[in-house]
């Protein structure tokens, strides 16, 4: 085990049409890309709680990466920035830029969404985590994407106690662009339920006990052919905080 913490190393990759992506890197080994949930970033998901850390103490190399309007990433306000999937064609411009070959994959919320879709069109990493991920959250993603459409709308309204207020001051807290934040989707689709017999590698569904934002993780686990539930403490925002979630991520890729 490493006696201090590790400083991460920061580079920049173009995406579609040339966005500026940015990589974080940390740890020497079997590489491990890590993609976020929607409005954070590298730095809230991966680095701050250790998350990050613990892959590099295990003998990995933890390869974060900001998608575009968030983190140290490009947040463009051209439209056509934006064509559906965006976030896939960026990452199908960027991971065969990073140069490894074998690796694990591991996403939260919208990083499992974007992984999920990656693999479905033909990424193969050696195994896979979905943090954060239910069934709902993959092919009902309408009525998730307009509860944040919704929040957007009231960006500078919203009161404590409302149901969009925490959403709302998270994105402000850091400091997200919410025309681009808009945009962006905008061009996220649904899933049909067909993609999922696509996802054949192991997979860890991984989410907080108290957590059903994006539907149900059993459900997920059901309907994939080679999954199995990982449980830890915590709500969808909290549970990425708690030392649980860096050691059940650890513990299934060390397997």
């Amino acid at each position: 085990m490493n006696a201090e913490p590790q400083t991460p190393t920061l580079e920049h990759l173009p995406g579609y049409g040339g966005t500026q992506i940015a990589v974080h890197r940390l740890g020497e080994g079997r590489p491990v890309i890590l993609l976020h949930g929607l409005s954070s970033s590298a730095q809230i998901n991966w680095l701050r709680y250790g998350t990050a850390q613990k892959l590099a103490d295990a003998g990995f190399e933890a390869i974060m990466i900001d998608q575009r309007v968030h983190g140290n990433s490009d947040a463009p306000s051209d439209a056509e920035a934006y064509p559906q999937d965006v976030l896939l064609l960026d990452m199908e411009a960027v991971i065969p830029a990073l140069g490894i070959e074998q690796f694990d994959l591991v996403g939260y919320s919208m990083g499992s969404r974007v992984s999920v879709g990656l693999v479905a069109r033909g990424l193969a990493p050696r195994r896979l985590v979905l943090g954060g991920m239910g069934l709902e959250g993959l092919l009902e993603w309408d009525r998730r994407r307009r509860f944040f459409l919704d929040a957007l709308d009231r960006f500078d309204s919203t009161r404590p106690g409302e149901r969009d207020y925490m959403a709302i001051q998270f994105m402000k807290t850091m400091k997200i662009d919410p025309d681009a934040l808009r945009l962006l989707l905008l061009s996220m689709s649904d899933m049909g339920r067909e993609i999922l017999d696509k996802i054949t590698m192991p997979t860890l569904v991984l989410c907080g006990e108290d957590d059903d934002d994006n539907g149900s993780p059993d459900a997920l686990v059901a309907a994939l052919p080679d999954a199995e539930r990982g449980t830890i403490p915590g709500t969808h925002m909290s549970c990425i905080t708690k030392p649980e979630f860096g050691d059940a991520i650890v513990d299934y890729l060390m397997a």
